[in-house]
């Protein structure tokens, strides 16, 4: 079936954050934004429909969690990433960062230690710093191209650094990482010894490209399972961020608690009303469209990848795992990273994110967003290796 995935949509006016604060932010009219994990493709047809339905309907609501939906969400990553939640663990918030936040405050004290592997989302260090909470940082280790744990300075900091709550991102955003089960099962490992619950946001795990496999943290066992929050959403696989809703799995009674009365004292209660359907539908009815998707942006991937081999060689793509996300090795041009920021924002009219906005990690590099039309693909890529040509 044709998804539609070539056709270009002007989204300008919509009230966009991709491309509605572009002016805001000084770029050039004819930037091609593809900088935040929002993808430039309508959701499912299933999905658009059953929204249409609901707004002829004309009454929107408060809305409960009904067992149709449970069915939903529990037949997806029953069939599609292998395991089965309960009906019991499932809370639903407005979102991964609503629910990461929700975890902090429900799970830890000011001052506890809340550890991240930088660089990552950014989130994930507002929520801890904001949150009153001690930021511990585990680095990720980037040799030959690669990332890979730094599994001794992981332990070295739960054992010092009073360390409460780990926040695993799998797959990892922005380096593209599908951890394997010897990695996954060594920090869930560690983190029990020393009694660190793990948060394990699990929002890219429908992207996983081939010869690759996802290994949820709720596949690791039943010492694992009752040590974990895991964050779900339908937001990034069917470009539904703007509905506002996310699934958390929470195994252990005694965690899922704790969790409720946190969510309680936020004064949020109810799913919304289009949003929990959209999901239902995607969920019941989006594989096929999710099949071709990875598909095409596997093609755009390999546009990316071949356009930097044969034309700016400096310039090396972290070859990802998963996500619709690409970080970009920038630092063989010699440059600094305002200066590349420059010539991306003012001559390749190009939005990317920097990589310093991950940690100082992630400087040098660039996160770009490869979930758009191939045509915008190939005028960015363009764009991009004409204006760095050495």
């Amino acid at each position: 079936m044709n998804y539609g995935f070539d056709t270009v949509i002007n989204r300008f006016g919509t009230s966009c954050v991709k491309y509605d604060l572009l002016s805001e932010y000084g770029y050039p009219p004819g930037t091609i934004p593809m900088w935040v994990a929002d993808m430039d493709f309508p959701a499912p047809p299933e999905v658009r429909k059953k929204l249409a339905e609901l707004v002829e309907l004309g009454m929107y609501g408060y809305t409960m969690m009904d067992e149709a939906y449970k069915d939903a969400v529990i037949g997806w990553f029953s069939s599609r990433i292998g395991y089965r939640p309960e009906r019991e663990w499932i809370k639903i918030t407005p979102g991964v960062v609503f629910a990461i936040g929700t975890a902090i405050r429900a799970l830890t004290s000011p001052g506890d230690g809340v550890l991240i592997q930088r660089p990552v989302y950014h989130p994930f260090e507002r929520l801890v710093v904001a949150n009153g909470r001690k930021l511990v940082n585990n680095p990720l280790i980037y040799q030959n191209g690669k990332y890979s744990i730094d599994f001794n300075d992981f332990e070295h900091k739960l054992k010092t650094e009073n360390v409460k709550l780990f926040i695993l991102c799998s797959p990892h955003n922005p380096v593209g990482r599908v951890w394997s089960a010897d990695e996954l099962k060594t920090l869930s490992g560690l983190c029990r010894i020393y009694g660190v619950t793990v948060i394990s946001d699990e929002i890219h795990c429908d992207f996983i490209y081939p010869g690759n496999r996802f290994v949820p943290y709720a596949a690791l066992g039943e010492a694992a399972l009752e040590n974990c929050i895991i964050c779900t959403a339908p937001s990034k696989t069917f470009n539904l961020a703007g509905l506002q809703l996310a699934n958390i799995f929470i195994p252990n009674k005694t965690l899922r608690d704790k969790y409720s009365a946190e969510l309680w004292r936020a004064g949020y209660g109810e799913p919304g009303f289009l949003a929990m359907h959209a999901c239902r539908a995607a969920y019941e009815h989006g594989a096929p469209w999710l099949d071709a998707l990875v598909k095409y942006l596997s093609g755009n991937l390999n546009l990316l990848r071949t356009a930097l081999q044969e034309k700016l060689p400096a310039v090396k793509l972290v070859e990802p795992q998963g996500t619709y996300l690409a970080w970009l090795d920038f630092s063989g041009l010699g440059m600094d990273e305002n200066e590349v920021v420059d010539i991306l924002k003012h001559k390749a009219k190009l939005w990317f994110d920097k990589g310093s906005k991950f940690g100082p990690e992630g400087t040098g590099f660039q996160r770009v967003n490869i979930a758009c039309p191939r045509s915008v693909m190939e005028e960015a890529v363009d764009r991009l290796t004409k204006n760095f040509e050495r």
